[in-house]
């Protein structure tokens, strides 16, 4: 069976679990997605990751791996995404150390939040791809091919318009900071957003 690279295409709230989240990736040379329900914790770790302008003030459990994998001369080479079992998605993490190779089985989300620490590409195979992939038209339309279900269930905006007219920049860059102390990175990632908009004007 031939590997499928992945791309991480967005993270959404999912409207049909509660605390739940969408993580959806995308084919890197095809137009089909794979969107993963995962929690809130994963969630913000993947979101984190990929957010290079804010850190934590203190490591989460994934940046706790990677630095322990760096003090070994671990390193993650790929994650596939092998298996769909009535829905739940089984996935292994590559490593290597000293020309080792080790396969690691492990959560989905736990290994896309891995692989973005770890730079490592994702991959899956073409029949999981073929069973769970739906196809995101290019137009601006409310549904997706394959099913009826609606786009907005599967790729909602991630950051939610706030505003922040009134606000100046000091005081945004205070509550940012503030956001980033409190461990609540959704809403420094809308902060961050507002005042880059304000650096390009």
């Amino acid at each position: 069976m031939s590997l499928v690279r992945l791309d991480i295409k967005g993270i959404s709230y999912s409207q049909t679990q509660s605390g739940a989240y969408a993580l959806v990736l995308s084919e890197v040379d095809g137009t089909r997605t794979l969107p993963i329900v995962i929690g809130a914790f994963e969630a913000q770790s993947i979101a984190i990751a990929l957010e290079k302008e804010i850190k934590p003030p203190r490591p989460l459990t994934h940046d706790l791996f990677k630095s322990f994998a760096d003090r070994f001369n671990i390193i993650i080479k790929q994650v596939i995404i092998h298996k769909l079992v009535d829905g739940v998605f089984y996935s292994s993490l590559i490593c290597e150390r000293d020309g080792i190779e080790e396969i690691i089985d492990t959560r989905t989300s736990d290994a896309i939040a891995l692989a973005t620490r770890f730079y490592a590409p994702i991959f899956t195979y073409e029949n999981i791809l073929d069973k769970a992939g739906v196809y995101l038209k290019l137009k601006d339309e409310s549904k997706i091919d394959e099913g009826n279900i609606v786009l907005d269930d599967l790729i909602a905006e991630t950051v939610k318009e706030t505003s922040y007219s009134s606000v100046t920049l000091k005081e945004l860059n205070k509550q940012m900071n503030e956001a980033v102390a409190n461990e609540d990175y959704e809403l420094a990632a809308q902060i961050r957003d507002e005042i880059n908009k304000r650096n390009k004007k």
